[in-house]
């Protein structure tokens, strides 16, 4: 028999712990997710923005793996460097 990931997901949610955690890592991951498909809809590579931002590759590429909890300051930094603006919105759960 087998079975889907999205199966296997569901049955992980159903635990307390592992909910608690997914809530606590989705921001970070959708900041990261939407850092990198700015950079790739530019067409720009991570040490291009880098330059940019006045920083090092490894670090966009920290940005963009969703460890690290970028600054407000960072995040308009990168805006800034793919030729956008950094917009917040508070939405309902």
């Amino acid at each position: 028999m087998t079975v889907s990931w999205d199966e296997v997901r569901a049955q992980m949610m159903l635990d307390p712990a592992v909910q608690a955690e997914y809530d606590h890592i989705v921001p970070a991951m959708e900041i990261a997710f939407a850092l990198a498909d700015a950079r790739r809809k530019t067409g720009l590579t991570q040490s291009e923005v880098a330059i940019r931002m006045g920083t090092s590759q490894a670090a966009v590429a920290r940005l963009e793996s969703g460890k690290i909890n970028p600054s407000w300051d960072v995040i308009s930094r990168f805006a800034e460097a793919v030729g956008a603006r950094a917009e917040m919105a508070l939405v309902p759960r």
